[in-house]
């Protein structure tokens, strides 16, 4: 399951998606979550499915190394399934022992799968397009206007593009503990939920002791280059908006618009 993990890593392709601004990207997966929450119904979860379809056939990305993210989720959203199907109040469906499944509840229990499925897979477009170099150029250049409040603007975006950057090194490293542990005996995998949790406890450790020995050498490293914060810093390739960034943010007003729409005229057509 740690292999699954694919939030913080980047995929090595040449397509439109890759070469859009960051700053579109991080626009884009915004307004994409945004959309997930105005609505629903499942007109408008199907326009989201087709321009996630879309967005993934562009960026070049294997669509298996996209669902490969899900499984680590997977307990959550069973999770979540199962309250949304068990709670609801409706026209009852089914009925046994103390447990009543409503038509409303198999709708919420579809609904909350897709909201789960395309948020994972919609943010993950946007980490496996951009190098963290690029995220963190987004991130400074698109939030600059915060600095006019003194929000240290380059400093959260160092702060998420190194979170971001650990990640799949600190996966490699609890692969390879884990791998050294098993071959020494331990056993993660029989038992039940709470045996399982409870022998992951050894990986703690070791974990920790790697995670705060990089970033001390991270720390040293930035001090030996006289790192000293954004002021004054200039870029070696400054941000600029080209035609396509344009009809990118086009098609996403475009999207969002439609998602408007048929918010509105599904409330009409209740009234």
């Amino acid at each position: 399951m740690i292999r699954d993990i694919t939030l913080g890593q980047y995929y090595q392709a040449d397509s439109v998606i890759h070469r859009l601004d960051p700053r579109v990207k991080l626009m884009a997966t915004l307004v994409y979550i945004v959309s997930l929450f105005l609505t629903e119904n499942f007109i408008a979860y199907g326009i989201a499915a087709l321009f996630l379809i879309v967005m993934i056939v562009l960026s070049k990305v294997p669509f298996r190394f996209m669902i490969r993210g899900m499984k680590p989720i997977l307990f959550l959203m069973l999770l979540t399934v199962l309250i949304n199907l068990f709670t609801a109040t409706g026209e009852k469906l089914v009925s046994f022992w103390v447990f009543t499944i409503t038509v409303e509840g198999v709708k919420r229990a579809a609904l909350m799968v897709f909201r789960l499925s395309f948020l994972v897979i919609g943010s993950s477009i946007m980490t496996l397009t951009t190098t963290p170099n690029h995220l963190t150029d987004g991130l400074e250049k698109g939030l600059g206007f915060l600095r006019v409040i003194r929000v240290p603007v380059h400093e959260i975006a160092m702060m998420m593009s190194i979170a971001l950057r650990f990640i799949p090194i600190l996966m490699e490293e609890t692969d390879k503990i884990m791998k050294a542990q098993i071959a020494r005996g331990a056993d993660f995998e029989s038992g039940n939920l709470f045996k399982r949790a409870k022998s992951m406890v050894p990986l703690l450790v070791p974990l920790f002791v790697s995670a705060f020995r990089r970033a001390n050498d991270l720390a040293m490293a930035m001090e030996a280059r006289c790192y000293r914060g954004g002021k004054g810093r200039t870029k070696m390739k400054p941000l600029h908006y080209k035609g396509r960034d344009w009809l990118a943010y086009l098609i996403l007003a475009l999207y969002l618009a439609g998602i408007i729409m048929i918010k509105i005229y599904l409330k009409w057509a209740l009234i």
